[in-house]
């Protein structure tokens, strides 16, 4: 009896829940004022840096948050070189630090610091530029759908992570030079692996990491599109990223992937993702968003049948 007594409780609990992912809701949400967004992914790749301030707003407004003007930013590493960030008049928000002449943003192996001053307030965070593994090359497969007569073709990449774990990464891919930026296509690696449990130090990068560079399409019916055509272009840069990075870009990733109906029952919590940008006035205002640095490794390919 008491068995028979859980599973209708359970059952009950489930009708609930059911009814209630048919009902509609406008919650009314509490106005916080806005804060200090923080978007600054500095890499030693060739050509400007730019770092990003704006203003948080309502979680139900669709609008671009608005860029904060008439902060002082720059970046300074601990050999004592300042990188100075000029805030750009064509676009707000927008901090630019311009190189020299075949001057990259660097050395790996250095720690920085980002300082921003405004309002009166000053905020800091750190990163440390690591290492990266050249890319050896970009494959394509092409295989036949289980019952059915067409085919997909897949792009994967090639690179061996270096031997001493605790390296961190984000793989960034681009189709015809478009980057792909969905929540489902966010592609981090700890050592060649998913995470620091999985023993993978020093190897060529696992499979599902490495294939991870295709955009995920489907179509109308929800069949999932081929991601590589004859002619597409696929360019895959490998980031350095610190393990707080890592660990952020894990929670952008399960806080934006959300699968919606009743799935959403069983996924994680919605909650805040971390952040390493800090007010040096304990007491002052808070702040959210980001700050790395990263050497950058890349590759191409063209996709000729």
């Amino acid at each position: 009896m008491k068995t028979h007594a859980h599973l209708s409780i359970g059952a009950i609990f489930l009708s609930l829940a059911l009814v209630s992912c048919e009902d509609k809701i406008s919650p009314t949400l509490e106005n916080a004022a806005p804060i200090l967004a923080v978007d600054a992914w500095i890499n030693n790749k060739p050509g400007k840096q730019v770092v990003v301030l704006s203003q948080t707003q309502g979680y139900f407004d669709a609008t671009n948050p608005p860029g904060i003007t008439g902060a002082l930013v720059t970046i300074i590493n601990n050999s004592g070189k300042v990188y100075s960030f000029v805030e750009d008049p064509l676009s707000v928000g927008n901090y630019v630090w311009m190189p020299a002449a075949n001057e990259v943003f660097g050395p790996v192996g250095q720690s920085y610091t980002l300082a921003i001053q405004l309002n009166g307030e000053s905020f800091r965070a750190s990163s440390r530029m690591g290492r990266v593994p050249a890319i050896d090359s970009i494959s394509f497969e092409t295989e036949k759908r289980i019952g059915s007569l067409d085919s997909i073709t897949r792009a994967a990449f090639w690179a061996t992570d270096p031997v001493g774990s605790g390296d961190t990464y984000w793989i960034r891919s681009f189709k015809n030079g478009v980057p792909l930026s969905k929540p489902q296509e966010i592609n981090i690696a700890y050592d060649g692996g998913f995470s620091a449990g999985g023993v993978a130090d020093g190897v060529v990068f696992i499979t599902p990491i490495r294939r991870r560079i295709n955009a995920v399409d489907k179509d109308a019916n929800g069949k999932q599109l081929s991601p590589i055509a004859i002619g597409d272009s696929i360019n895959v840069q490998i980031h350095s990223v610190t393990l707080a990075a890592f660990d952020y870009l894990n929670q952008v990733s399960i806080q934006t992937n959300r699968p919606g109906g009743f799935q959403e029952l069983f996924s994680t919590p919605l909650a805040n993702v971390s952040t390493n940008v800090t007010n040096t006035n304990i007491n002052g205002s808070k702040a959210i968003g980001f700050f790395n640095v990263s050497a950058v490794s890349t590759a191409g390919k063209r996709y000729k049948k």
